[in-house]
């Protein structure tokens, strides 16, 4: 099934995905690798991509087929790593990631793509496609490998702002939903709130509010509140949508993605001890190769910016061929779904919700 139908059944053609070709650790040569991948496995998704048209002509015609499906838009400045989100949003207008959210302002492209710096990227995305309406702080989805039927669950936010105030989890958690729903397919997402431990009394008094909240706001947005979970649980069968902070996301995500790199390399270094452990390596090759795609960061890499008028995908600063063209095949198919004007209807939808909530609340008391 091509990316474009992977979810919803349906061929949309002429996906435009809009991608920001430099910034990434490994250069454009990863990123035109990437697109390269991404066409070969979908016949109807075309590129907008944006950096210096010099270098990046030569490296998309080195790849059969790719030109005809490429249009290069000339960009000379790029979004360093370290460069402060401020500084960016005054000067980087001639920027290839200014470019590349343009494309999608402007309607050209339905969804970007960078693997540029994630404040930058945030800010300028912010600037120029606008929040929804109703929500506070827009936060970065993404998806954690899982032992529920559908392979992942998702958390955020992963590192967009640091602070949630209770409110903004609630969102978060709507957001959420929303992602779980249209992205893994889930008529009714379980949605449970990160904490150091599952009793009511445990946690800071803005995750109590907000369990509050979310408790009643669930049936009108149709989804389920397991309550408080933990870290542990984040790879469960039990829960597919984890709300928290930023701060502790990205901490979260980080580790993860760390420790999955670390299995990776033990498991390497202990079949290759002695020649009985290589002869049992080769016994056991199909299972290892199986544990080792499923360990794969690089399959589950894009993080989705949620709660702007427009869907940004970013990608990790040092993804490879592997790494973008999957980055671009999770924007493809949100673009396939129109995820953004789904994902703003549901805010508008859940809103009142949220407006009643708190008011029978601040009633009670």
């Amino acid at each position: 099934m091509s990316e474009s139908t992977a979810l919803t059944g349906r061929k949309v053609p002429g996906t435009v995905v809009s991608v920001d070709a430099m910034g990434g650790d490994l250069g454009p040569q990863a990123v035109v690798a990437g697109l390269a991948k991404s066409a070969e496995k979908n016949a109807d998704i075309r590129f907008i991509l944006h950096g210096p048209e010099d270098e990046l002509s030569k490296l998309v015609s080195r790849r059969r087929g790719l030109s005809d499906r490429c249009e290069i838009r000339h960009a000379e400045a790029v979004v360093t790593q370290g460069e402060k989100p401020s500084h960016v949003v005054r000067n980087g207008k001639n920027t290839s990631m200014w470019s590349t959210i343009e494309a999608v302002r402007n309607g050209e492209a339905s969804v970007a793509v960078s693997c540029g710096n994630t404040g930058a990227l945030m800010a300028i995305s912010m600037l120029r496609l606008r929040k929804i309406e109703g929500v506070n702080r827009p936060a970065i989805a993404c998806l954690w490998p899982s032992r529920g039927p559908q392979g992942f669950n998702v958390m955020l936010d992963c590192g967009a702002d640091i602070r949630a105030e209770a409110q903004d989890l609630l969102q978060y958690a709507l957001m959420g939903a929303s992602y779980a729903r249209n992205g893994l397919d889930l008529k009714r997402p379980r949605v449970g709130l990160m904490n150091v431990g599952t009793e009511e009394h445990k946690g800071r008094a803005e995750l109590k509010l907000a369990s509050e909240l979310i408790a009643r706001v669930a049936p009108a947005a149709d989804f389920e509140f397991v309550g408080f979970v933990e870290g542990g649980d984040l790879p469960s069968a039990d829960v597919d949508v984890i709300v928290t902070d930023g701060f502790t996301g990205n901490v979260a995500l980080k580790t993860g993605e760390g420790t999955a790199r670390m299995i990776r390399e033990l498991l390497g270094e202990a079949f290759a001890y002695s020649p009985l452990s290589r002869f049992a390596s080769l016994l056991a090759y199909t299972s290892l190769r199986r544990l080792s795609k499923r360990i794969d960061t690089r399959r589950v890499n894009g993080g989705v910016f949620l709660g702007l008028n427009g869907t940004v995908v970013k990608s990790h600063g040092s993804a490879d061929a592997t790494g973008v063209s999957a980055a671009i095949k999770l924007a493809a198919r949100l673009s396939a779904m129109g995820f953004s004007q789904r994902l703003a209807t549901r805010i508008a939808d859940a809103e009142q919700a949220a407006v009643s909530a708190l008011q029978s609340r601040e009633s009670a008391e």
